[in-house]
């Protein structure tokens, strides 16, 4: 099972011009196959008059559920080239559409094969790419007299502070590797003196950067 992946951290919109056609790309993070044929719908309804909305995308932790479609292209020119940008810069969870607006002049299928994916990479290029890993959630309570040492060992350490929260204890949310518990909490039982509280809420996907 995968540990961890890269996906587009947000939604994005770039748009490239070659021998008068255009080329709008949009780049979107989704989970689902529903959620990616949504926002091809969406630019469909964006763009009505666009001759074609073609797309790729790429789910799953492993990247195993791929998809593309040249949209009335000739075969081969624009979804799998498509596809081959999110491939090579090991990208999951994540859909291309290009709109194409024809601007006169033929390119030929060698030309369509390199617009449709420098669209997908220059759409890239101007997101930021995050990366999801596979943690366990902790949530851990701790008197105020051991939560400034606590919280500043975690901000400085190995383990991922996802939330910090005081009222009656002060509550820390902790993504930690699946294979580390038992070496968090013998690091946490030392750290506290043996009086934090410590509640597992299973494994998540979890954004670790980006």
């Amino acid at each position: 099972m995968a540990e961890a992946y890269l996906s587009v951290g947000a939604a994005a919109v770039h748009e490239i011009e070659i021998r008068r056609s255009r080329f709008i790309c949009a780049v979107e993070p989704v989970e689902t196959p529903e959620a990616a044929r949504e926002v091809i719908a969406a630019r469909r309804r964006a763009d009505p008059s666009a001759r074609h909305h073609c797309h790729a995308f790429v789910l799953g932790p492993d990247g195993r559920t791929q998809r593309s479609s040249d949209d009335g292209e000739p075969a081969g020119t624009a979804g799998t080239p498509m596809l081959e940008v999110l491939r090579r810069r090991e990208l999951t969870n994540t859909v291309a559409v290009v709109t194409r607006y024809f601007g006169g002049i033929l390119l030929g299928a060698g030309g369509l094969i390199r617009a449709y994916g420098q669209a997908v990479s220059e759409a890239l290029d101007t997101v930021r790419v995050a990366e999801f890993r596979r943690l366990r959630l902790v949530e851990v309570a701790v008197g105020y007299e051991r939560a400034g040492r606590l919280e500043s060992d975690l901000r400085n350490g190995r383990y991922l502070l996802r939330d910090t929260r005081y009222d009656d204890l002060a509550r820390f949310e902790i993504g930690v590797p699946a294979g580390d518990l038992e070496g968090f909490r013998s690091w946490l039982a030392d750290l506290t003196g043996g009086e934090a509280v410590t509640e597992d809420t299973g494994e998540h996907w979890v954004a670790a950067s980006g």
